[in-house]
């Protein structure tokens, strides 16, 4: 078969022949049709991301496909059948064997496409929102990267509870999609003048970063007093240093938000999680926005994509016809 490889992170990954993974106890094998692209991706390329698997490693953290063989002792799952599967590796190939309990049997009607970006955009933005954030109806929801993977499900989460949305994304064409997704109001983070426009908001009470500074230090100061200011990760590549005397004095939360670490701690977490979010994409109220489907041997041109951020919402690649 053929994955998607990192062999050194001095070096880009490559596609190369791998031998056909067989289930171990516990295990299922799945021929995978797509896998969705994550900005820890380019930092676990560069060996930058919180979790350093051993090399060499087959690439791609979520994916769906169809479930081939089961190892023993599966009985929750059977051949044939549809699923996500959030392993942190190995979806970037057209096989893999993967942990029962990380597949999640998906409708019939959902595209592969929309399955293997789901899991982690979704997730992310609906545990941050409503467990971490509690975010309530008629709450002003700030989202910085509002157009990227898991900052467009944050705008379309948040829109759903009832808050009023502000996109923050660079340029039309992205804050037009923010819009789709139910933002109420846009700013362009290329403005001139981005503190002001965040002052003229009257004040926020959530906001959901995943792009770090410098953006991230000016819009914490239109929290109001009791505001909540989700961590969720650095695409800018500057981790935000918040000066402790501002949350002080506005009894501001700082709320980090890493979804993947639930798995080993509070499994039940995104178990729950996903039940409901894959319950409202089956009535219809979410539509997962992918902009780019490349095939597998073009992961490089997919990863570049989102490097060079000239993506919206997910980059899926896509394996088989």
């Amino acid at each position: 078969m053929r994955a998607f490889v990192l062999s050194s992170t001095d070096t880009p990954p490559s596609l190369q022949d791998r031998p056909m993974p067989e289930p171990a106890p516990g295990e299922v094998r799945v021929r995978l049709r797509a896998c969705g692209l994550n900005f820890a991706d380019l930092l676990m390329a560069r060996g930058q991301y919180q979790e350093r698997p051993p090399l060499p490693f087959v690439m791609g953290m979520e994916a769906a496909g169809e479930i081939e063989a089961l190892g023993a002792g599966v009985t929750t799952l059977r051949v044939g059948q549809r699923v996500a599967v959030f392993a942190g590796g190995g979806g970037l190939a057209e096989y893999g064997c993967f942990a029962a309990e990380r597949c999640l049997p998906i409708p019939d009607a959902m595209p592969f496409e929309h399955a293997a970006g789901f899991m982690v955009a979704y997730g992310t933005s609906h545990v941050a929102l409503t467990r971490r954030a509690r975010l309530s109806a008629g709450e002003t929801l700030l989202v910085l990267g509002a157009a990227g993977g898991v900052g467009l499900t944050a705008v379309e989460i948040g829109a759903q509870m009832g808050a009023r949305v502000v996109a923050v994304a660079r340029g039309g064409a992205k804050l037009k999609v923010a819009q789709d997704a139910g933002a109420s109001v846009l700013i362009d983070s290329g403005s001139d003048d981005l503190k002001g426009q965040f002052k003229a908001l009257g004040g926020v009470d959530v906001i959901y970063d995943a792009v770090g500074d410098p953006i991230a230090s000016d819009a914490l100061r239109a929290l109001r007093p009791e505001g909540r200011f989700l961590t969720i990760g650095f695409a800018a590549g500057q981790v935000p240093q918040f000066p402790a005397n501002i949350l002080l004095v506005k009894n501001i939360d700082v709320i980090g938000v890493y979804w993947g670490a639930y798995a080993s701690f509070r499994p039940e977490v995104l178990t729950g999680s996903l039940g409901e979010l894959m319950g409202l994409y089956a009535k219809g109220r979410l539509k997962p926005h992918v902009s780019h489907a490349l095939p597998l041997e073009q992961t490089g041109e997919a990863m570049e994509l989102m490097r060079s951020r000239k993506s919206t919402g997910k980059v899926v690649v896509t394996m088989f016809d």
